[in-house]
């Protein structure tokens, strides 16, 4: 079983917010696909550096579970453009981990 973290920023790059109505969306996509879904709605930083510029991100996390690695990643790349397209970013992380249900 795999697992995926989608990180999602909370505003666009000229810091305007992200539309609650866009997560929303977000949420109904995954859940259709994948049966299921964990939000995590608290607010995270994130940081990366780019040269000398440090840049920092709010963003919000969405977990789902594939048995299905294939099927999985051929939904997560295409979505993953549509996202980076809806949400206006030059790159959205999607992490993929191995995951094993007890």
């Amino acid at each position: 079983m795999k697992e995926y973290d989608i990180y999602i920023p909370l505003t666009y790059n000229d810091r305007t917010p992200i539309e609650p109505a866009k997560l929303k969306t977000i949420k109904q996509r995954l859940l259709e696909e994948f049966g299921g879904l964990t939000y995590f709605p608290q607010r995270n930083e994130g940081y990366w550096r780019v040269g000398p510029v440090t840049y920092r991100d709010q963003i919000v996390i969405f977990r789902v579970l594939a048995r299905n690695a294939t099927s999985a990643r051929a939904f997560l790349t295409p979505f993953k453009q549509t996202l980076k397209q809806l949400l206006g970013q030059e790159e959205i992380l999607i992490v993929e981990k191995e995951a094993r249900i007890l």
